[in-house]
């Protein structure tokens, strides 16, 4: 269990540090209208974002590590927790200040996860029917159908939109990597054959594109608590009710307590999906065009 929660940890580490850097790179191309795909590719291809990716790639990795050892709910709210990293390292590197509820929203996320940490049970061992791993594929190829009809919205419904999307292709993730089969040795064929495998790839890249259009849009503020919400509520759920997730006995309203802290405290640092230094003139902050993509 130690091993999952120092994993978790990197991982919101990783992906906390790769906001910033692909902020700094989407915000050097901003966006235009009618550019669709092809502005959000143009956004990506700068070194800042490669660096991002890079890191993406690292917290993608101690979070399958983290998934396959601790409860969804611990890894889900953890990743969340990204948050407070990019918040204080926004502050730290980009002169931008946190209010007094921001620091309460980063204490917030270290006291829920320590929580969780404390009282969180091994990962529950139950395994779903094959049915539920082709319905994790079906529920990607509907949330990319309604992605591509969110796309034409206008704001601030489209990031809303964008986000929860996001949000809920990012837990359809995390729950494909507690169902996939057990690797021995090299043989992939089990991988190759569960149709999880399929809805995890496709999973983060839909998300990925979704939510780095979301906040192009600028109301990033929306699209970033929209993601929170939906990568950790739903997922949590599930893990509970479908793959046996549980707390150390006892320790249930401790668990729930952290649960919502660290959600809270991440909802609270929502702007930080925006870390981009920028010249704010209008009166509505979460209005201006500067993008930045979560993970």
């Amino acid at each position: 269990m130690l091993l999952g929660l120092l994993m978790a940890l990197a991982a919101a580490l990783c992906f906390g540090v790769a906001m910033v850097l692909q902020a700094l790179g989407a915000s050097r191309h901003s966006p235009t209208p009618g550019e669709g795909v092809l502005g959000t590719a143009k956004a990506m291809l700068n070194l800042p974002f490669a660096a991002g990716l890079l890191l993406d790639a690292c917290g993608f990795v101690a979070q399958l590590i983290a998934l396959r050892t601790l409860p969804l709910y611990v890894v889900q709210a953890a990743l969340a927790g990204a948050l407070a990293v990019t918040a204080v390292l926004g502050a730290a590197l980009l002169k931008l200040r946190l209010g007094r509820a921001e620091w309460l929203g980063v204490v917030g996320v270290c006291v829920g996860l320590a929580l969780l940490g404390a009282t969180a049970g091994a990962e529950g061992h139950k395994q779903p029917s094959q049915i539920f791993h082709w319905l994790l594929l079906a529920a990607v190829a509907l949330i990319a159908v309604l992605g591509a009809v969110a796309w034409r919205l206008r704001e601030p419904r489209r990031a809303a939109i964008m986000g929860s999307l996001c949000g809920l292709g990012f837990g359809v993730v995390g729950l494909a990597v507690r169902v996939l089969p057990t690797v021995h040795g090299l043989d992939l064929g089990p991988l190759f054959a569960d149709p999880a495998t399929y809805a995890l790839l496709a999973g983060g890249g839909v998300s990925f594109v979704f939510m780095t259009e979301g906040v192009r849009g600028g109301r990033v503020t929306t699209a970033t608590a929209s993601m929170v919400l939906g990568e950790t509520a739903l997922p949590a759920i599930l893990g509970v009710v479908l793959l046996g997730d549980g707390t150390r006995p006892g320790l249930l309203p401790l668990a729930v307590a952290g649960f919502a802290l660290a959600v809270a405290g991440a909802l609270a640092l929502a702007r930080f999906g925006e870390v981009a230094p920028a010249e704010r003139t209008g009166p509505d902050p979460a209005s201006a065009e500067t993008p930045a993509p979560v993970r």
